[in-house]
């Protein structure tokens, strides 16, 4: 089932790059007592998501935060070193917080899965945007086609708040 304004996210763990290496991170470390933009991409690197949806969050990222987010947080189907890598050069001013979702597991569990073995990329993510305070979702917008960035954007978030 996919999850729907209203729902409370369910349990899952991420793999967050650190000094130390990589970290597990809980929904509950990240979206626990806060107000979170979440942006998900089928994935890292690839033509539409780095192109189009990163710069749309980052151009948006200040105008964001100022309307009451705490976190920005990219999701994708990666692990954790691409994710490390892909935060390094688009993230030049370190304003989200990059999870790797590597085995699709939250995706799965969020009802978001897509499957684009057709393009050898296996099992991903679909491309969404989501506002989730306190960890349950108060917005979202899922893209009809994974891609184009017409409603998933920054610009559509920010539009929200």
């Amino acid at each position: 089932m996919t999850i729907q304004v209203g729902d409370k996210l369910p349990e899952a763990k991420f793999r967050v790059m650190t000094s130390e290496g990589p970290q597990v991170k809980t929904t509950d470390d990240i979206f626990k007592g806060k107000t979170v933009a979440l942006f998900a991409v089928p994935g890292a690197y690839t033509g539409t998501c780095h192109k189009m949806h990163m710069p749309s969050i980052f151009l948006n990222a200040y105008a964001i935060k100022n309307k009451g987010v705490d976190t920005i947080a990219v999701v994708s189907v990666n692990d954790a070193f691409v994710m490390s890598a892909w935060k390094r050069d688009t993230d030049q001013r370190d304003e989200a917080i990059f999870l790797a979702d590597g085995n699709a597991d939250f995706a799965k569990a969020i009802g978001m899965e897509l499957d684009a073995s057709g393009n050898g990329l296996g099992i991903r993510s679909k491309r969404y945007s989501m506002l989730v305070k306190d960890g349950v979702v108060t917005k979202l917008n899922l893209e009809a086609n994974p891609g184009k960035v017409e409603v998933s954007g920054g610009d559509t978030l920010l539009g929200q708040l």
